[in-house]
């Protein structure tokens, strides 16, 4: 399910509250999450500009990494929600792997890619919190805005 602004003018805060979608795992769910994730952007900044323009970008950014990772190492459906929070903006991807993230090596100039998601997501984030369920995990992105 994803939730969104209907109408003109400026959203209410209601309209901003929480924004959730549903993915199935596909590969081409990284771009539905990214899309979802700057459709919520938009809305948020027609009643609450970022502070700085970069941080549309950088959250969109980590939602990209998110979704990645968990098609890759969480077969299976995932969940996006957003919100805002006081001068932040909490992005929670939840997926089916009880497995909490942790780096791997990065080894630049060798062609195999991979490595740098991670250590990019605790870069940008100003917290990064992993919650593990029974039937998977949660992650926790507080990213300014």
């Amino acid at each position: 399910m994803e939730t969104e602004s209907r109408g003109g003018g400026k959203p209410s805060s209601e309209d901003i509250q929480d924004w959730e979608a549903e993915f199935d795992g596909g590969f081409g769910d990284v771009t539905r999450a990214r899309l979802s994730a700057e459709n919520f952007l938009s809305t948020l900044a027609r009643s609450s500009p970022p502070t700085m323009p970069e941080y549309r970008d950088d959250i969109v950014l980590v939602v990209t990494e998110l979704a990645a990772n968990a098609i890759q190492y969480a077969p299976g459906p995932f969940g996006l929600t957003m919100r805002r929070a006081s001068d932040s903006v909490h992005v929670t991807l939840s997926d089916t792997s009880t497995t909490p993230p942790a780096p791997r090596p990065f080894h630049p100039g060798t062609g195999s890619g991979g490595g740098i998601g991670w250590y990019l997501i605790h870069t940008l984030c100003d917290q990064v919190s992993v919650v593990v369920r029974e039937d998977g995990k949660d992650v926790h992105a507080f990213l300014p805005w």
